[in-house]
């Protein structure tokens, strides 16, 4: 997630400075490659969270529902929303994109123009939802550490020592 947010503010500072004051872009054909290059740049960062991003939102939520009430930031609620709706997306998509890879003609390999431009258009489909991830990826972190700060109902309420014991009793 801290790679998608590098990538999305190197894109965001690419994007300022070639674009102008309406956000149209100065060369739009260099503007298309440095796109497609974030959008391959995001997915290759979400790829090793990918397989245990439900794990994550499943703990995440749990978590959430066991936090005082007073702890809990009101916007985590929206954010696991949109991290949950973002994920089945992208699982819809790359189930799309598999069909079409193997809908491909056997020449078609990574270097070769119909792969190339295959995974670009997957790429391009699946980036709102890799941002989605890198913008509220955070609440997940969050929310496990107010969980760790929260003290738990099951746990023991902390020892008195002696001295403690002996004025409580007075």
């Amino acid at each position: 997630m801290r790679d998608s947010k590098k990538i999305l503010d190197a894109w965001d500072a690419y994007s300022d400075e070639h674009t102008d004051l309406d956000d149209w872009p100065h060369d739009d054909h260099a503007y298309g490659i440095r796109a497609s290059q974030r959008d391959a740049d995001t997915a290759e960062a979400f790829e090793p969270l990918r397989y245990g991003a439900r794990h994550l939102l499943a703990t995440a939520e749990t978590q959430l529902a066991q936090l005082p009430e007073n702890t809990v930031q009101g916007r985590w609620v929206y954010q696991l929303a949109a991290l949950r709706d973002a994920l089945d997306r992208l699982d819809e998509l790359h189930e799309q994109w598999l069909e079409t890879r193997d809908a491909l003609p056997a020449t078609a390999a990574p270097g070769a123009a119909a792969f190339d431009d295959a995974l670009a258009e997957h790429h391009a489909e699946s980036w709102s939802y890799l941002d989605d991830w890198a913008t509220h990826g955070k609440a997940l972190r969050e929310i496990n550490t107010a969980s760790r700060k929260a003290r738990s109902p099951l746990a023991p309420a902390p020892a008195r020592s002696p001295a403690r014991r002996a004025v409580a009793r007075k």
